[in-house]
């Protein structure tokens, strides 16, 4: 192991999650000065080697030798990410696709997959377009957590179970731990979680059982829109060593100053977390009672199909919400381009609030978008933390401009 793979700060002296964002791998002992409070960014490529092997003498470990293998500033990040999930490991790498490729890489030719219809876009273009000209076939079904269903996807050849939950972007809910009881019967079978939507404030997969949790750390991690990079973490070492194998063969490495900026948001997560659940939840209570809505998706919502689930296996609601407007796709676009506070654009989970219209943008490459729910009155929201009051206003008037009569 690295200098700087031990997690000097553990749930045992930190049992507060927001304590375990801000100090988590933080230890100035383990980068490469003592005193500096906060982790330096360490931009050199290459490292002066104790020994040719890379290899300390005195303890046996591997040094550090050169960036793409490992990076003081990385590993700090990983192990805080590490921390947050209450997982034993944590990778960074360049993007959250990135971080999907090197998960699949995992496979073999010949292998299969069993994932859910309704997932992030590019997660099904990595599965389809990728993936598949390896000769990995996927199998995508239902977001369901329903036992006969998953049984009947799983094959013989099948090695990975991929799962989102609250799911991208109908915020379909799956209950974590029903599921991996389900995989674990089969013992050649992973189970990974994207936990994007969640975040590892509201929701720890890990703790379900789950084999890999994986984020695009673009979004809440990080929480400022000005960082691409993914992370993942797990409890198994099996997987750990092949992951880290693959993220330094690939090369799908974050730079150290993309892991500073992402290792600074993290410390915020949990404020940043509870202002933006507590907008989504005004937010979709107010869309609730509008004439001009036709319907309001939010797990924090009793009315949410899988409303027990969530609350059960989620120390918050998050940020995101979906909302259907009347009318089609005329109407929702109209109604985007009139707000004037939340923003027309991709992405989700920074400081300010996000729009999107799925069925065009995220989601537009599945044949089947209306039978996932995804139509064309469907609108995806990322809510910040601006005042709640300046939301429910932008969103009221730009309604009346798109939907004048009802």
């Amino acid at each position: 192991m690295q200098k700087g793979d031990t997690q000097s700060v553990s749930e045992d002296i930190c049992p507060g999650f927001s304590s375990l964002a801000v100090h988590a791998g933080q230890d100035p002992g383990t980068w490469l000065t003592d005193s500096a409070v906060v982790p330096p960014i360490s931009l050199s490529s290459t490292y002066r080697l104790q020994d040719p092997t890379g290899v300390a003498a005195d303890t046996g470990e591997e040094t550090w030798i050169y960036t793409r293998y490992g990076n003081p500033t990385r590993s700090c990040f990983e192990n805080a990410i590490a921390a947050v999930e209450g997982g034993k490991y944590g990778l960074a790498f360049s993007s959250g696709v990135a971080t999907i490729f090197a998960i699949t890489a995992l496979l073999d030719a010949g292998d299969h997959i069993v994932s859910f219809h309704d997932i992030y876009g590019g997660t099904v273009l990595q599965f389809n377009r990728v993936a598949s000209k390896l000769n990995i076939e996927t199998t995508f079904i239902e977001v369901t957590d329903d036992e006969t269903t998953i049984k009947n996807a799983i094959k013989p050849n099948t090695k990975m179970v991929w799962v989102e939950s609250p799911s991208n972007p109908t915020l379909k809910v799956v209950d974590l731990q029903k599921i991996s009881k389900i995989v674990h019967e089969y013992p050649d079978i992973f189970l990974v979680v994207d936990g994007t939507f969640a975040s590892p404030a509201c929701q720890r997969p890990l703790e379900f059982g789950v084999d890999i949790v994986m984020h695009s750390a673009s979004k809440y991690i990080n929480g400022h829109t000005d960082v691409i990079i993914g992370v993942l973490s797990t409890n198994r070492e099996d997987l750990f060593k092949r992951l880290k194998f693959l993220q330094r063969t690939i090369g799908s490495t974050p730079s150290p100053f993309d892991c500073y900026l992402a290792n600074r948001g993290l410390k915020t997560l949990p404020l940043r977390m509870e202002k933006h659940q507590q907008n989504a939840m005004a937010l979709a209570k107010y869309l609730q009672s509008c004439p001009r809505i036709e319907e309001v998706i939010y797990p924090g919502l009793e009315t949410h199909p899988q409303y027990e689930v969530a609350k059960k296996q989620m120390r918050g609601f998050s940020g995101m919400l979906a909302i259907k407007v009347l009318g089609g796709k005329k109407e929702a676009i109209t109604f985007m381009k009139s707000l004037k506070l939340i923003q027309f654009a991709t992405s989700l989970g920074g400081v300010e609030s996000l729009i999107e219209h799925p069925a065009s943008l995220s989601h537009a490459n599945l044949s089947d978008k209306a039978g996932l729910g995804i139509t064309d009155n469907l609108l995806r929201l990322s809510v910040g933390i601006e005042d709640t009051r300046d939301l429910i206003q932008d969103v009221d008037q730009a309604l009346k401009i798109a939907i004048p009569e009802v």
